[in-house]
């Protein structure tokens, strides 16, 4: 059963037995209330026939008395304390049958619906002190055949209203189920539409609407956003990373083609060659490393944290990368900077920035490190060609660069600082990127300081 059609079902039939269980209660309360307003009627006129009996007995006989009192509805009689009638009972002409009815005594009062012959009758019995000083029961029978009528005629208009109620109630279950499931319903046409044409598409949506519906629709719009957003970047990235391996792969090709026709025959054409080939061979090694660590999950990295100097740390990669190319870095110490974090990563993290800064500028590198507070800092330094403010953003997306012929002249993939974000993400580091066209570049990794 569809979604709609089980709110249409459960609503309507919720709605319909809370209506019936009303109106059924109003139908007992109301006869309740009626049938005891009844028995408080003949408990008032029975003390009031005992009364003009009992005073007028000595003077007017007492089926004479009895037969001025009887209601035009009922019954009434005389009932000695043995339980015989004391006077034969006097009945309406409408209520005959009643005189057949047993005779009782009873020495307290008495006032109770009964059933008699399939017709409700109002009873009340009253204990009467007699003139020879006997007690005896007035008992008066009142039919409730006009309450029993209008409670005939209360029972059909409660049915023909619930009747006439549900009419609208399975109505507006039917419009509250499409209501409810309008945007699941769009939703689900959506995504059907999207495996079919392979297109992301959005829900259209009720910019003033605030319930949780149209949340649910704005997430669904906001997912769809982001799986757009990876797809492009996915194709982007197979389409960059397809291209920077046919770069090199051609120039393999077409030294290895060359030395294949000529390069037994020119030792300098071999040499040449064979140094292309390693070199673009190194190339596409690096890359592929690259590529290989920016796949991995993080998860898999295996991180050892552990108590940091950061003077000491800048000092020893400044060394290192001074010997691997011969540029100046200097360091420099604001303040006592700890950390506790994962050296090599972190190590790898300092590489790749001061490496970027050799590719894109002559002058020396400046490393400054320091603490504040709770944080601690490494900032890179360098004065080269900067990046363009446009250009930021993107800086750290796979495969973007900046120039795209200066990059290659230089060496890069513009992979560098997509690793930049997966490390800092990985060590739990923040990373801040400020540059200045033709003036230069500062990058600034931020640590929880320990200390």
């Amino acid at each position: 059963m569809k979604l709609k059609n089980k709110i249409h079902l459960y609503s309507s039939l919720l709605f319909a037995v809370l209506l019936i269980l009303m109106n059924v209660g109003i139908y007992f309360l109301f006869d309740r209330m009626s049938v005891n307003s009844e028995i408080g009627k003949a408990e008032t006129e029975a003390a009031a026939i005992a009364e003009g009996i009992r005073q007028n007995a000595d003077k007017i006989p007492v089926r004479e008395l009895l037969r001025a009192y009887v209601p035009a509805d009922g019954m009434l009689r005389i009932v000695a304390q043995t339980g015989a009638a004391g006077y034969p009972p006097v009945t309406s002409s409408t209520q005959s049958e009643l005189s057949k009815r047993e005779a009782f005594y009873s020495p307290v009062k008495i006032k109770q619906a009964i059933e008699y012959t399939g017709e409700k009758y109002a009873l009340v019995s009253l204990p009467v002190i007699w003139s020879d000083g006997s007690v005896v029961n007035v008992q008066l029978v009142r039919s409730l055949r006009e309450t029993t009528d209008n409670m005939s005629v209360l029972r059909i208009v409660l049915i023909v209203v619930t009747a006439l109620t549900l009419i609208p109630v399975v109505v507006s279950g039917r419009l509250l189920g499409n209501l409810i499931t309008q945007p699941v319903v769009n939703m689900t046409r959506t995504m059907k539409e999207i495996r079919e044409s392979g297109r992301f598409k959005r829900l259209k949506l009720n910019v003033d609407a605030k319930d949780e519906l149209a949340e649910m629709g704005r997430t669904f719009n906001r997912m769809i956003e982001l799986l757009e957003s990876n797809f492009e970047k996915q194709e982007q990235f197979a389409s960059n990373a397809s291209h920077e391996l046919k770069t090199p792969l051609t120039v393999i090709e077409s030294y290895a083609n060359l030395l294949k026709r000529k390069g037994l025959e020119r030792p300098d054409l071999f040499a040449e060659s064979v140094d292309a080939i390693h070199s673009e061979a190194i190339r596409m090694r690096e890359m592929t490393e690259q590529l290989l660590l920016l796949a991995g999950s993080r998860n898999h990295w295996n991180m050892n944290p552990e108590a940091l100097n950061l003077e000491n740390l800048a000092t020893e990669a400044a060394d290192a990368f001074h010997k691997a190319y011969r540029r100046d870095v200097h360091v420099e110490a604001e303040t006592p900077a700890h950390v506790v974090c994962d050296k090599s990563l972190l190590r790898q993290l300092l590489f790749i920035f001061l490496d970027n800064a050799r590719k894109y500028s002559v002058e020396p590198i400046v490393v400054t490190v320091g603490s504040s507070g709770a944080s601690a800092w490494i900032r890179i330094a360098d004065r080269g060609i900067g990046i363009p403010k446009d250009d930021l953003p993107k800086v750290f997306d796979r495969f973007y660069r900046v120039d795209q012929a200066r990059s290659r002249q230089a060496g890069g993939f513009g992979l560098g600082l997509s690793l930049v974000k997966e490390i800092a993400d990985a060590i739990g580091a923040d990373v801040e990127l400020d540059s200045l066209e033709g003036v230069g570049t500062t990058a600034t990794i931020g640590l929880p300081s320990a200390r």
